[in-house]
């Protein structure tokens, strides 16, 4: 009687390729050594992300006391107008009121600025989470 193993379309009889087939120990180890080195080019994923949003953080944060900056210069125009006007009740004193004033609204503009895109800088690592999760899909592809 002749034996007949009949396989389906989705299986294919076992391929001779003349190499032994790895043991469970040396497939064990390969997939801790992937996973290790997965592990690593992540974490340095990450760190990359947060150093670009460090960045961004630190200009944001520079547009913003540079505006503290100048909206202190121009408080001190407006107390030197002041002392002007007090002093003299000349038109010079109105010219260093609307300089004074010029001044505090561009410093004013500048904070602003600042902290609205501080306030549009995401700290959350999204090319990390969206790796993280396409490895997550490969390994259970993998597994399954």
């Amino acid at each position: 009687m002749i034996n007949h193993i009949a396989y389906s379309d989705t299986q294919h009889p076992p391929q001779k390729t003349g190499h032994p087939e790895p043991s469970l120990g040396t497939l064990f180890a390969q997939l801790t050594e992937d996973f290790s080195t997965l592990v690593r080019k992540e974490v340095e994923l990450a760190r990359t992300e947060t150093m670009e949003t460090a960045s961004q953080v630190a200009r944001s944060a520079v547009s913003m006391v540079a505006g503290g900056v100048i909206a202190y210069a121009g408080l001190l125009i407006l107390l030197l107008a002041a002392a002007f006007g007090l002093a003299n009740v000349v038109p010079l004193w109105l010219s260093a009121l609307i300089i004074g004033l010029i001044t505090i609204g561009v410093g004013a503009l500048m904070i602003v600025g600042g902290r609205n895109a501080l306030a549009n800088i995401s700290f959350v690592p999204e090319k990390t989470v969206e790796t993280l999760k396409n490895d997550a899909r490969m390994v259970e592809e993998k597994l399954s």
